[in-house]
């Protein structure tokens, strides 16, 4: 069985009543629990965390490997476009990594227009609210058993 680990970025804890109108109405705890219903059916084993902090989450890509998972499922929120430290672990990680993020970044503000992420991901998945997930879900599921 697979293992897989979903990590959300800075204050996606806020789902739900943060902008509703740019990143919907869903809780994290909804988008978590779609996520599990997916990977119980695909029959895959998911460890799902959140941090707000920067080095939590160089930490747990970097700790990864070795806890024995197969790929990584990321919304890396704003560290996205700021955190070189996130785009370093992401590049040392070795495993496959699908980048989501619920709103279409290019749509949005300049400064967001950027990811530093996107180059060392297997691939991104953006702009469609909660379904960029189970979306990029079943990408990373894709590329992990296609190898």
């Amino acid at each position: 069985m697979e293992k897989i680990l979903v990590i959300h970025g800075p204050n996606l804890n806020l789902l739900g009543t943060r902008e509703p109108s740019i990143y919907g109405r869903l809780s994290l705890a909804k988008i978590n629990q779609m996520l599990k219903t997916q990977a119980r059916l695909a029959k895959v084993n998911l460890v799902i965390k959140q941090s707000n902090h920067e080095g939590q989450l160089v930490d747990l890509i970097g700790q990864a490997r070795k806890k024995k998972f197969q790929g990584i499922l990321i919304n890396p929120a704003a560290y996205t476009h700021t955190s070189v430290a996130l785009r370093d672990a992401v590049a040392a990680c070795g495993l496959s990594l699908v980048e989501v993020h619920l709103s279409n970044i290019y749509a949005r503000e300049e400064f967001r227009h950027k990811s530093l992420i996107s180059p060392v991901a297997s691939g991104t998945i953006l702009g469609f609210g909660a379904k960029s997930y189970t979306l990029g879900l079943a990408a990373l599921l894709d590329i992990i058993r296609l190898k």
